[in-house]
């Protein structure tokens, strides 16, 4: 797919679900409006007690005053990124994803400028930093591990800017693909080990 389309087919294809449910989080999937996208992505604080380091979109949870899942997904970019909600043009939703710890999180899609500027909130974000769209696409799924108290387990990851994507956020960018570019990209639920080459995909 050429990567000047991929805008376009956002655009055309994204809306915002007729039956509105309220999530228990929300996160912003934001892309820059260029002729090659990028998709911003931050990595999360050391010093946080849940998914600590990990590379994530920009959103929190909802506060009990919040009127929408946008309201929360442009409230938490704001606190974590600086972004501005008024450089955010909103084009659609996601489907629901549920989290590891059983908690829903609704994403919201949304263009940005290409040269904003952007600060991370020290106490919860360590890194911000942009993957092309384009990339994401085409990644391979590379074996994560994940260690467990018994066992460890192998997710299907990318790797971009030398950060790795991986679980909810990795779902994200899948359903992106799906619903917003109608690209079925392959990715399975688990892998069998690092050497793991092709296997059954859902």
């Amino acid at each position: 797919m050429d990567a000047r389309e991929l805008t376009q087919k956002l655009q055309q294809r994204l809306r915002f679900s007729r039956r509105i449910r309220s999530a228990h989080a929300a996160v912003l999937i934001a892309i820059t409006d260029e002729a090659d996208p990028k998709v911003l992505l931050t990595r999360r604080s050391a010093y946080l007690n849940n998914h600590a380091g990990e590379v994530s979109f920009p959103g929190g949870k909802r506060d009990p005053q919040d009127t929408s899942n946008i309201v929360v997904a442009l409230r938490e970019a704001y606190e974590e990124t600086a972004l501005n909600p008024f450089d955010v043009q909103l084009m659609g939703d996601l489907p629901m994803q549920k989290a590891r710890n059983g908690m829903l999180v609704k994403p919201i899609v949304g263009l940005i400028p290409p040269q904003v500027q952007l600060i991370p909130q020290p106490t919860e974000i360590d890194r911000i930093f942009f993957a092309s769209l384009q990339h994401l696409l085409e990644a391979t799924p590379t074996p994560y591990e994940v260690r467990f108290a018994q066992q460890s387990l192998y997710f299907p990851s990318m790797r971009v800017e030398n950060e790795v994507v991986w679980g909810l956020t990795a779902r994200m960018l899948i359903s992106l693909f799906q619903y917003g570019l109608d690209y079925k990209k392959d990715w399975p639920f688990l892998l069998n080990s690092p050497s793991f080459k092709r296997s059954k995909f859902f």
